[in-house]
């Protein structure tokens, strides 16, 4: 696959970075103890690296989940960490109902947290159990070989992956601060005005407008007004 792959991808990615294990010295009093063995787990484990992978679009579940079940069926968890649809929750509010559902942040791509041999390759085994997987398409690459997310956009993108869906919860909507509008429903029907805020919280959208020849702030839910 050519260079020109890497730029598709949703985040950007760098080259790994070597990872120094610190040793603790125990106290000169105790007895000395040999030094535990790390655990291939996604949380201790300093070689795990995440990857992009393109797959199928509304398939990202699918594969997550496949992914998943071979993992444990290959007995390959020392190799192989998280793998991630990340999401956000989404709130929408309609005729006065408010509905909730989970938007996927990166369509047609899933996360995968694996832990590269010692020539920065992903192991032979783990290329194949991922790339023989229904609905997968190739690994995010540069330079003809599959490259893991750089630090920063590693954090980023786990920074709303790992949050709790309560405290992501958005208020859908395609207005924007300054947007011109119309009231068309409610007591103030007909009335103009402009959007001065989205208060994601209260599911509204907070607009002014001119009532007795003086700017008034009112709070509607945005099915409530239309763009002028």
């Amino acid at each position: 696959m050519s260079d020109q792959d890497a730029n598709d991808s949703p985040l950007l990615a760098d080259p790994i970075d070597p990872v120094d294990q610190a040793a603790t010295e125990p106290a000169a009093a105790e007895t000395r103890q040999p030094a535990p063995t790390p655990q291939p787990d996604s949380a201790v484990n300093p070689r795990f690296k995440f990857y992009v992978l393109r797959v199928a679009s509304n398939k990202e579940d699918r594969v997550k989940n496949a992914i998943d079940r071979k993992v444990k069926i290959e007995g390959v968890e020392e190799k192989v960490g998280r793998v991630l649809v990340p999401t956000e929750r989404v709130r929408k509010m309609k005729a006065g109902v408010r509905k909730e559902y989970d938007q996927k942040l990166y369509p047609g791509y899933v996360f995968i947290e694996l832990e590269p041999d010692e020539n920065g390759m992903i192991p032979q085994d783990v290329w194949f159990m991922v790339k023989e997987t229904e609905g997968v398409g190739d690994f995010i690459q540069a330079s003809g070989k599959p490259q893991p997310m750089s630090r920063v956009d590693r954090d980023k993108m786990l920074e709303v992956a790992e949050k709790k869906p309560e405290e992501q919860a958005n208020l859908k909507t395609e207005y924007k601060k300054g947007d011109r509008i119309k009231v068309t429903d409610g007591a103030f029907e007909n009335f103009e005005g402009e959007v001065d805020e989205i208060v994601p919280d209260k599911g509204v959208v907070r607009i002014i407008t001119t009532i007795f020849g003086r700017p008034t702030p009112l709070e509607l839910e945005y099915w409530q007004i239309e763009r002028v």
